[in-house]
């Protein structure tokens, strides 16, 4: 199996998925700084242009929630069967994949990759941030884990991003959610987690944010 893999949120996400179902993969670094995203080679693996994607035994799979879902249904792990429980780790799953994804990732954009100060966008942006936390505090607060007592995917997608709220928040990271930061406590020290985030030192990727990254990142917001 191919993981197309660049260390962003979401690319975590299918790493350790990856790791604790114990699956071997061959890492196929996509520096989206550098724009190798937007090959002809690569999107005919994802047409969207984004990573992680896997491929594997004559199947692709991208977008991170879709392949979360592929491989715990293949495996039979980490989505529970009972339903009550399954239907806690699709709603859980969903919140991420619908609310704490998205405003995270336009949060981090205002507040680290605009060229312009935009505070409206900001605040708006932070604030959702914030009340999702808040809404995932108050549930962990009540359950070890987001679908109850059992570890799931999506605990593994809520991982992805909770583990650099720090970009977002800056020094106080998740001291505002103490259950959320348990949480993350408590998976940085599972060995799967921990060969997950070593990929990243693994492999070199551009981390300037130069003209050359910013078109290759938002291409949308040049002219043609």
């Amino acid at each position: 199996m191919k993981l197309y893999y660049h260390p962003t949120p979401n690319s975590t996400k299918v790493a350790v998925l990856l790791e604790e179902l114990e699956l071997p993969y061959e890492v196929e670094t996509i520096d989206i700084m550098k724009g190798e995203q937007h090959t002809a080679e690569f999107r005919k693996i994802n047409p969207n242009a984004k990573v992680p994607a896997i491929v594997g035994d004559g199947v692709t799979v991208f977008d991170s929630h879709a392949i979360l879902l592929y491989l715990a249904e293949k495996h039979h792990k980490y989505l529970p069967q009972e339903i009550a429980a399954r239907a806690a780790t699709f709603s859980w799953l969903e919140f991420v994949a619908t609310g704490l994804s998205p405003f995270s990732g336009q949060a981090a954009h205002f507040l680290h990759y605009a060229s312009d100060e935009f505070p409206y966008a900001k605040n708006r942006y932070v604030r959702e941030v914030e009340r999702h936390y808040r809404v995932l505090d108050e549930r962990l607060g009540g359950s070890k884990f987001l679908a109850g007592g059992e570890y799931t995917i999506a605990d593994i997608a809520l991982f992805g991003w909770a583990a650099s709220a720090g970009f977002i928040f800056g020094e106080k990271g998740l001291g505002d959610y103490p259950n959320v930061a348990r949480f993350v406590e408590e998976m940085n020290v599972r060995p799967a987690v921990v060969r997950a985030l070593e990929l990243k030192a693994k492999h070199t990727f551009k981390s300037e944010l130069d003209e050359q990254a910013k078109r290759a990142m938002f291409p949308q917001n040049f002219a043609a």
